[in-house]
Formats: structure tokens, C-alpha cells, sequence
């Protein structure tokens, strides 16, 4: 079976989300033959670059979303009524809220760039520009949107046209040929195997372990309340009015992907939550857990008496999303209590003035001390980076203590919290996200920005070492039955094959696996009309050379493109 894998910002880099499952997934299914269809996100994570891939990793596509994508087409006066037509439907289904003019102008601009080229210079274009002036001021727009002045409507049109780039890419004549397309995540990620699902019936699955609409109202939510410059604007704020048009917009999509996917596997069912209420339906619905390489964790899993009894571990990225503030104000309490108590704060990423915010809150709260007059003092906090001498791999960190404590206020699916449970630890978390479903009664769970409670759950457990015992037994037995890399990918394995035996008939009559893969020549989705035969035969490979076309891979590197073809792709070989 073909497999078309569709990310954004993740594999096959080495930096990025969803980077180490996709991996996982690929590298356990053998049997089938994967192609990697990859946006990315900035030029560091290119420069960074890739891990190595499998053989059975055929091609490799990667567009960028962070570079200009122009083609240098200019349409004519026809095209640009049928742009405007389209863009007008698009942004009135954003501004209004109405899925049926989204989906038309969403499709006609893809229609669009399909026949006469990318759709860069339109999408910038004063056309664009007043016909999202013109959706926010009719009558029905969001009372959010009314308002928007020209610097918001400029600054939202240059975003939109990033964020509908695929529409322009030239991957589709060689997504038409995989038996199913398989997107690592939603949002602009799906758009490509939503655009395959449209125009040539390949069946769509789409995966999501943390929610895309869920993650841009966190991220712009973050901007509007630190404001440019605080911990958690990236960019700067965005301006109101545009942070409405693009939440519109996201909801749209999401709304539109979740609605023409044939299955979607969210990771949990907190997941599973966002994605029915964006409208999709419970027969198209099956929660897949994300799997872990339970054998990284088995020697300090297996050995529950190691680490010190007297101390609670913390691991995770330190941001202000954690809430280490309150877990420090909560070993406060703790210590108070239980004074030979120490904490231990392993960062696997940090945002740095917020990591300073927390040591100097430690140093106020936790003096150094010292057992006598000689003796040099020490903190009881501690903040520690995984990779070090005393803790070089995760397993060592949450090893490295009895108790693992988990203080946020905002979580997907809590990863730190499953390789804990596969270390057989106790566990202490907040109830946020889909920290009750991962837990399901083998931790203690308490209300977020709770300190006290916070304390009292650590404490009982520091009181009760057998109880602890206990408990850690049991999150590590649930682990290992849920949260395994084997079990995510035999859970794939049962998906692929049915839907390829359920999928819809392809649009032009083909029966899957009908045509062998060195039998096919690629074909040029961005090729317009208007390139003349004779250049577009002298662009085109001969069959069953195996030579590339514009913008496409192939076992002997990437090929120079033309400068008459219009391409927004980036493309190189898989490494094998």
C-alpha cells in the first residue's frame, strides 16, 4: 500500500512536533510504502535537518511556509473575475461563519491555481484586500470583524495567503496516486489530502494528538495577554480584529476538514471533544493513543525501589502554560510538613524569562541551607536539564525520585505523564486536558492553580510509601497496555487496510494497486494552461524513465526546475 503522510513543522525534520511518532509509525510499518509530503515552518528548522528515513520512504516533498512563493504569473482579466468570485465566497464564509461559501471559494481557488498558476500575487492583491473589507462590513459579519481597519485587513490578507499556499503547491498529481493520504495533523497540514479528497476521491485520515484549533486560540490568547515583548508573544500581538479574522478562519477549515475526512483518529478523548463539537460525527470518530518505546523506561520501571523516597520529580518544557509558580508555592507547603523533602526540576525546553522568574521565586522562598557551620548550603529546588551528569536520559529523571508531579494549567495528551507511569511512578497531577483519561485512577488528580490541594496530594503520598508502590505498579501496567508504540502502530495497520477496502471509487474509474509504482510518471498539478505543448512536452519524462518533473523526487536527487515553471515546492530525496 502507497501511503501519502502529510506534516507541517515535524518529520522528517529533526526539530518539530509530531516529529518522533510519525517516525515510530513509519518505521513500524515496513510492509507499506510511505511518501512524505512536509511544510515547513522556518528556515532554522530546515538548516537543522532531517532525520534519516527508512527505504521504504520513496519520495520526499517539502514547501516552505515561511518563504515567498511567487510564481511571477499575472492573471488576465477573465481569471481575475473568477479570483475575485472565489475570494469573495471565501472570506465571506470566514466573516459570517457560513461553511457552504468557504468550502465554494476554498475549492474555486484550488480549481484556480490548478489550471493557470499559484495564487501568491492574487492573494496579496487590492482585490483580496477589499473583498475582505467588504465581508467585514456586510451585513451578518462577526461584531468582532465590523471593525477591522486597512493595517488589520493588510496584515490578515498577508497571512492568509501563507496560510493557503498548499493550494499552490504541485504535489497532487502525486498524492492522486497513493491509495490513502494520511495527515499527521490538521489545519493547513490536512489541506493538501483535503484538496486529493476533493478532485480525485483518495480516502483522507487525519490525526490529531493536540487539537490545531485548540493550539491557535491558545497561541494567539497567550499574544493578546502578555502584549509584544512578554513571555508569550511570539511575534507580537496581533491586533484584535485579526486575531478574529484568522480564529474564523482556522474554525472554518477545521470545520471542512473534519467534515470530508473518512476517519479521524484524535489522540484522547479530550481531543475527541474539540473535534465533535467543530461538527465532526461519532461514526467517522476513533481515538488512537499515541505510542512511546516502553523499553527506554524498563530498567527504571522494573526497579520501583530506586530513587529517593524524600523527593518529587517535575519534568517538562518551563513555561508559564506548567504553572511552576504554584508548584513552587505548593513544596512550600510541603516542606513546612515534611522538611527533608527536596525538589527536582528536569527542563526539556524553556522560555527563558520565565524559567528566571522561577529560580528567583525559589531562592526567595527556599533559602540555601546548610546541616552546620562548615558545610557549603543548598537549594532544595533545583533546576536541572535532561542530558546532564546526574540525569542523562528522561528515564533517569523521573527515576531519580519516588513521586512525579505534574502543575499545569493548560495540556493536550500529557506526555510526561505516561512516561512516568511507564517508570512506575506515583503520580500527582492537575486535572486539565486529558490528564483523567491518561491517569484513569492510578495517580492523584487535584483542581489546577491549586497550591494547598497540591501539597496535601504530594504528602499523602510521602507519608505512604507503600500506597505509592502501589499506584506506580498500576500506571505502569495501564502504560504498558495503552501507551506502547505497538499498540498505535497495530491500531494504523487495522486503519489503512480498511479504508482502502471501503474507500470511495476513484473519480476516473482506477482500482487500487491497479498500476504498478514504476509504471507512473508524474504529472504537473501547477502546470497552467497556457504553457505552451511544445515546452510542457520538453518538461515532461519519459515513461518509464523515471525521470522527475517539475518540482518532484526521485531516487537520483533533485532535478533543476525550469525557469518557465511555475513551482512553490522545495524537493529532495529521501535519505535513505
Amino acid at each position: 500500500m502507497r501511503i501519502g503522510l502529510l506534516t507541517e513543522g515535524g518529520y522528517p525534520y529533526a526539530t518539530g512536533e509530531a516529529r518522533l511518532w510519525c517516525d515510530r509509525l513509519v518505521r513500524g510499518l515496513p510492509q507499506h510504502e510511505f511518501e512524505l509530503y512536509a511544510l515547513s515552518r522556518s528556515a532554522e528548522q530546515e538548516e537543522r535537518g532531517r532525520v534519516v528515513l527508512p527505504e521504504h520512504v520513496t519520495r520526499v516533498w517539502t514547501a516552505p511556509l515561511w518563504a515567498p512563493a511567487d510564481d511571477g504569473r499575472t492573471y488576465s482579466r477573465r481569471e481575475r473575475r473568477r479570483f475575485a468570485e472565489c475570494v469573495k465566497d471565501l472570506v465571506r464564509g470566514i466573516c459570517a461563519g457560513e461553511p457552504e461559501p468557504f468550502a465554494a471559494g476554498l475549492y474555486g481557488l484550488a480549481e484556480l491555481a490548478r489550471e493557470q498558476g499559484g495564487l501568491y500575487a492574487a492573494l496579496r492583491s487590492e482585490t483580496a484586500v477589499r473583498a475582505v473589507e467588504s465581508a467585514c462590513r456586510a451585513p451578518g459579519a462577526l461584531r468582532s470583524v465590523q471593525r477591522a481597519q486597512v493595517a488589520d485587513l493588510l496584515d490578515f490578507v498577508d497571512e492568509l495567503e501563507r496560510l493557503l499556499r498548499p493550494l499552490s503547491l504541485d504535489w497532487y498529481e502525486d498524492l492522486r496516486e497513493v491509495d490513502v493520504c494520511h495527515a499527521a495533523a490538521g489545519g493547513v497540514a490536512a489541506l493538501p489530502g483535503l484538496l486529493a479528497k476533493r478532485f480525485f476521491g483518495v480516502p483522507l485520515l487525519v490525526t490529531e494528538y493536540g487539537v490545531q484549533l485548540r493550539a491557535h486560540y491558545l497561541e494567539h490568547s497567550a499574544d493578546a495577554a502578555s502584549g509584544p515583548g512578554g513571555h508569550g508573544a511570539g511575534r507580537g500581538a496581533r491586533r484584535p480584529a485579526v486575531r478574529a479574522l484568522l480564529a474564523a478562519f482556522h474554525m472554518r477549515l477545521a470545520a471542512e476538514i473534519y467534515a470530508r475526512a473518512d476517519l479521524l483518529t484524535p489522540g484522547n478523548a479530550h481531543a475527541r471533544r474539540w473535534q465533535e463539537r467543530c461538527g465532526a460525527t461519532r461514526d467517522r470518530l476513533q481515538t488512537v493513543y499515541p505510542g512511546m518505546e516502553a523499553d527506554r523506561f524498563a530498567t527504571v520501571g522494573e526497579d520501583p525501589d530506586c530513587g529517593d523516597p524524600d523527593t518529587l520529580v517535575w519534568v517538562g518544557r518551563i513555561e508559564p502554560a506548567k504553572d511552576l509558580i504554584a508548584l513552587l508555592h505548593a513544596f512550600a507547603e510541603v516542606r513546612r510538613a515534611a522538611p527533608d523533602t527536596r525538589l527536582r526540576i528536569f527542563a526539556t525546553a524553556v522560555v527563558p524569562g520565565y524559567l528566571a522568574d522561577c529560580r528567583s521565586l525559589a531562592a526567595q522562598l527556599f533559602p540555601d541551607e546548610a546541616a552546620d557551620a562548615v558545610t557549603a548550603g543548598e537549594n532544595p529546588v533545583t533546576f536541572e536539564e535532561i542530558g546532564g551528569p546526574e540525569a542523562p536520559s528522561p528515564a533517569d529523571a523521573y527515576g531519580s525520585g519516588r513521586v512525579v508531579v505534574l502543575s499545569s494549567v493548560i495540556e493536550g495528551f500529557p506526555i510526561t505523564l505516561a512516561e512516568a507511569m511507564l517508570c512506575g511512578r506515583a503520580t500527582v497531577s492537575t486535572d486539565v486536558g486529558a490528564v483523567c483519561e491518561v491517569i484513569g485512577g492510578t495517580g492523584l488528580v487535584v483542581p489546577p492553580r491549586n497550591p494547598r490541594a497540591l501539597a496535601d496530594a504530594c504528602l499523602s503520598l510521602l507519608r505512604d510509601p507503600e500506597r505509592a508502590l502501589r499506584l506506580g505498579a498500576a500506571a505502569r501496567a495501564r502504560a504498558l497496555e495503552l501507551f506502547t508504540v505497538e499498540q498505535n502502530v497495530a491500531a494504523f495497520r487495522e486503519i489503512y487496510l480498511r479504508l482502502l477496502a471501503r474507500g470511495p471509487a476513484r473519480p476516473d474509474g482506477g482500482i487500487p494497486f491497479e498500476q504498478p509504482p514504476e509504471a507512473r510518471v508524474p504529472g504537473h498539478w501547477t502546470s497552467p494552461t497556457w504553457v505552451a505543448p511544445a515546452a510542457a512536452a520538453d518538461r515532461a519524462p519519459a515513461a518509464g524513465t523515471g525521470a522527475p518533473g517539475a518540482g518532484s523526487a526521485s531516487a537520483a536527487g533533485p532535478v533543476p526546475v525550469p525557469a518557465q515553471t511555475p513551482t512553490t515546492t522545495t524537493t529532495t530525496e529521501a535519505t535513505v
